[in-house]
């Protein structure tokens, strides 16, 4: 057996360990999906309370940790990598244009705004005592939006608010 070559009885252990590791994944991270049931069930409130935590943040992650030690290392990377080929594909560009710029801006701080107002003056904005979930909802997909919307350079700038030492560097005034 020459070494580097895969064989084919390999090749086939690898993806039925690959497709059993997606399997406990996903079946991990839909868990949270069954506390309705328990919440519904006939179990003591206790039980009910301690079942649903670990749905929710136990089971998730203790799942994730299974798929990986089943896919083993060859099996997270090849995941790893489509994972972040795929971010890489459909994520936020570098640089944009300055319209598209503006309108993720207008996008990132119009959702900021009412939800800084909205407690203070829900009278201010009309509907939204009727429709309070849904004016959230939407502010929230906005904002998330927004951040694809502004490029991948508004990332370093939100970064550097968090570094000490970090300084803005503005374009020359020709380029603006």
């Amino acid at each position: 057996m020459t070494p580097g070559i895969i064989t084919e009885t390999e090749l086939n252990q690898t993806r039925w360990r690959l497709r059993l590791g997606i399997i406990v994944f996903v079946i991990g991270f839909l868990s949270p999906l069954l506390i309705p049931l328990v919440t519904a069930s006939e179990l003591p409130t206790k039980w009910k309370a301690i079942i649903s935590g670990c749905l929710a943040v136990g089971i998730p992650e203790l799942f994730s940790v299974i798929a990986i030690a089943i896919m083993g290392k060859p099996g997270f990377n090849y995941i790893k990598e489509r994972f972040f080929g795929f971010l890489k594909k459909y994520g936020p560009a570098d640089r944009v244009s300055r319209t598209r710029y503006r309108i993720g801006l207008v996008m990132f701080l119009l959702p900021i705004f009412f939800g800084w107002l909205a407690p203070y003056a829900p009278h201010l904005l009309p509907g939204y005592e009727a429709h309070r979930f849904f004016v959230n909802l939407i502010g929230d997909m906005m904002f998330v939006s927004s951040l694809f919307v502004l490029g991948g350079n508004f990332w370093d700038k939100v970064q550097a608010l968090f570094i000490h030492g970090a300084t803005a560097k503005f374009p020359e005034p020709s380029s603006i």
